[in-house]
């Protein structure tokens, strides 16, 4: 995953963005948000850039107010991809920031939050993050997973899926152009055992969902369409 789609808009870390807090959990720094009573959580697991994108932290205070726990894991350890050091390009930085080991420290995360009581979780991945969701969702970790512009993720990943699985792709995307994501509904289509879902917006890049100019009326309005399909599926997938 190099080149210039995948890495363009980086968005402007904010270490104190959100209404929420950061606390550590299973191991890593979370930020947090929503009631800590609540029966139902979701996991938003980031792209490269990180767990300190204001527009995700935005997006992981709407799931809150929709009323779930919401945890958005510092899975890079504080060493989030940067765009600006040309000395570490987005391969080099990958092979300290493998999506198996995501993967391997959503484990103890997930069970951080159940031991808070919480019956019900979700988790959604952007681009990197969707890799580490699709795996979770391979080994029923989770109630149900969204895939939001995935990065890595394959036919065989989609075939392997055992909870309900939404996929949000992008018209303009090389990571999961839309010959790919016909084929993830091929096979979801075929799962008759699993609900399952593409949806294809037009007229959008890789990392519409979180990088997003909020300037731009037309962009915030298809992320936020985004948003809402992803709160959807979580309501109905996601129980106590």
């Amino acid at each position: 995953m190099s080149g210039p789609q995948c890495c363009s808009n980086p968005p402007t870390l904010n270490p104190r963005a959100g209404a929420g807090y950061v606390e550590p959990l299973g191991g890593l720094s979370s930020y947090v948000s929503g009631h800590p009573d609540s029966k139902l959580a979701i996991i938003l697991i980031s792209d490269v850039f990180g767990y300190e994108a204001p527009n995700l932290r935005k997006l992981a205070d709407k799931v809150a107010a929709a009323g779930f726990y919401v945890v958005v894991p510092d899975f890079f350890h504080g060493d989030p991809f940067l765009y600006e050091n040309v000395d570490r390009p987005l391969p080099v930085w990958l092979k300290d920031h493998g999506t198996d080991k995501g993967f391997e420290d959503a484990m103890p995360v997930i069970e951080a939050v159940k031991n808070k009581g919480i019956s019900g979780v979700g988790a959604a991945g952007f681009c990197w993050g969707a890799k580490v969701v699709v795996e979770l969702a391979k080994s029923e970790l989770i109630q149900a997973a969204v895939l939001l512009h995935p990065s890595f993720v394959t036919v065989d990943d989609i075939k392997g899926v055992k909870v309900p699985t939404a996929v949000l792709g992008a018209e303009i995307d090389q990571y999961s152009p839309i010959e790919l994501l016909k084929q993830f509904e091929e096979v979801l289509a075929a799962k008759s055992e699993v609900d399952g879902y593409v949806k294809i917006f037009p007229k959008v890049a890789h990392g519409w969902t979180v990088r997003y100019d909020v300037e731009d009326e037309a962009a915030v309005k298809s992320a936020e369409e985004s948003h809402q399909n992803l709160l959807e599926w979580f309501d109905k997938h996601v129980k106590a």
